[in-house]
């Protein structure tokens, strides 16, 4: 199975389902890439995502177009941005997806307000990815 999480930046959400995808099945091969891609995985995506287990340090962002002659199983965008302007693919593409998640880069206050978005978000995104992948299963 090949699945390629898609989101503007690729360095929160995209990165955060990349790396919960990858825990949950090993087996997949799993990418992630933006539309305009980041200069590096947000630090606070990273923090979040080691509390449960799952190293993305070594991530970077990925520009979607790296991706678009690959054949994928599923394409799935994960900010709404990205489903808006997500391009076409040369490659074959069984199946898009889009299952929206907000952007917890956008949160403000205190560090650990911060962080509590991060780990909503994170929440979300585990549960959500869970429930793919058992109904792809």
């Amino acid at each position: 199975m090949r699945i390629l999480i898609l989101c503007t930046g690729n360095s929160c959400r995209s990165q955060m389902a990349h790396g919960i995808i990858r825990s949950l099945r090993s087996d997949y091969e799993v990418c992630s890439a933006g539309t305009f891609p980041a200069q590096q995985v947000n630090p606070y995506a990273i923090k979040v995502m080691h509390e449960i287990g799952i190293d993305i340090s070594s991530h970077t962002p990925t520009n979607v177009a790296d991706y678009l002659a690959t054949d994928w199983d599923y394409v799935i965008t994960v900010c709404g941005n990205a489903d808006e302007t997500c391009p076409t693919f040369d490659g074959r593409v069984a199946h898009r997806l889009h299952i929206g998640f907000e952007d917890p880069a956008e949160a403000t206050g205190t560090e650990e307000e911060i962080l509590n978005r991060f780990r909503l978000i994170r929440d979300q995104i585990y549960r959500r990815m869970q429930l793919l992948l058992t109904e792809i299963s």
